[in-house]
């Protein structure tokens, strides 16, 4: 099985908390096997057992209350 990694950009995250929001939103998608979030750069980092559709993570960073930026 092949891993797939994708990387976006989150605008609004100001702290410790907002990145668990956003990784444990993000987490309970299915497929997802990790999820990395800088605070610094606003990067998330996605890697998933195959692809996952970016309006799937677009409304899971929603749900945290924070919105993907392009």
């Amino acid at each position: 099985m092949s891993t797939s990694n994708a990387t976006y950009k989150v605008q609004g995250m100001t702290c410790g908390h907002c990145v668990n929001s956003v990784a444990t939103e993000i987490r309970r998608i299915d497929g997802v096997t990790a999820v990395e979030v800088d605070l610094a750069t606003g990067t998330v980092i996605v890697s998933s057992s195959g692809p996952i559709e970016d309006d799937t993570v677009r409304a899971a960073v929603d749900e945290a209350g924070y919105e993907v930026v392009t």
